[in-house]
């Protein structure tokens, strides 16, 4: 009696353990490659902190923010160039980061022509012309015209949106405002998910939050509503706040240890995890320490 027992004993340990090895290989299975679903903050330098924030309900959720002190010395941003043709050119943000060897970067403003049929079939791949939706500008030379929303960045790192100031120098647009005077806009979508990008400045325009919305990843990160997305920026100190390119643009990237481009979120173009997209523009910081 005593063999038996000590044998189901055995045979129960050993299930179990396999049961414990099968949990642990579908958890590595299905966050390979991607950010654990767990919240982190972590002090990137001495004025950025990010932070990565989880949400169960009312669905999965995974938003990463990055919170960065504009006033800090040593601080630049760059919205990406044209070429010396005059021509913007498709890149991913992460090349974007390692080309112009910057700290910080996430994806910028819609654009055109644009296609995503396939895997095979795709329009743009990395050096084909585009054109940004909106109003942009790079180091005071504008070079895409529109009437969308836009944050304009002076030389001195002045944030403000919507108000053209006399000289241009750095500007990147969006397809709507999310915030204003720490307030949602009126009429928010608060149904249809997607992976977002926005970008908002605190009520003195000292603060720049960046938000990025993992989404389109079942069991890992559903997405975001418009109205979700105000709501995280505000939760963040957002006075003002834009929407930026979402989707399978959706891309937060910042410079590893061996300064090399390390992706922070879970891109997604073409349903694919992990795959970045090529786009016309980005948001640059250039941190020296």
């Amino acid at each position: 009696m005593r063999s038996r027992w000590k044998s189901c004993l055995v045979w129960i340990g050993v299930g179990l353990f396999a049961l414990l090895g099968l949990c642990l290989g579908a958890y590595l299975l299905l966050f390979q490659g991607r950010p654990a679903p767990v919240p982190v903050k972590h002090k990137l330098y001495e004025g950025v902190t990010y932070y990565r924030k989880v949400r169960f309900l009312p669905r999965l959720m995974v938003a990463h923010v990055l919170i960065v002190d504009t006033r800090l010395e040593g601080i630049r941003f760059l919205v990406t160039p044209p070429a010396d043709d005059g021509q913007l050119r498709a890149r991913t943000t992460s090349q974007f980061l390692d080309e112009f060897d910057l700290q910080i970067a996430v994806n910028g403003d819609g654009f055109y022509p644009w296609h995503s049929y396939s895997p095979a079939d795709y329009y743009p791949h990395v050096g084909d012309a585009v054109t940004p939706n909106g109003y942009a500008a790079s180091l005071g030379k504008p070079y895409s015209d529109g009437n969308e929303p836009t944050l304009f960045i002076s030389r001195r790192n002045g944030l403000s949106f919507n108000k053209m100031p006399g000289r241009v120098y750095n500007a990147i647009s969006g397809d709507r405002m999310l915030v204003l005077q720490g307030q949602p806009v009126e009429g928010l979508d608060n149904v249809e998910l997607d992976p977002r990008t926005a970008v908002g400045i605190n009520k003195n325009g000292r603060w720049l939050i960046l938000v990025m919305v993992d989404g389109r990843q079942p069991f890992y990160s559903q997405g975001a509503t418009f109205m979700e997305l105000a709501e995280i920026l505000m939760d963040n100190g957002a006075y003002f706040a834009m929407n930026l390119d979402g989707g399978g643009s959706a891309t937060m990237v910042i410079a590893g240890p061996d300064g090399g481009p390390q992706i922070l979120n879970s891109p997604i173009d073409n349903y694919i995890p992990g795959r970045e997209r090529p786009v016309a523009n980005h948001l640059g910081i250039y941190i020296r320490e």
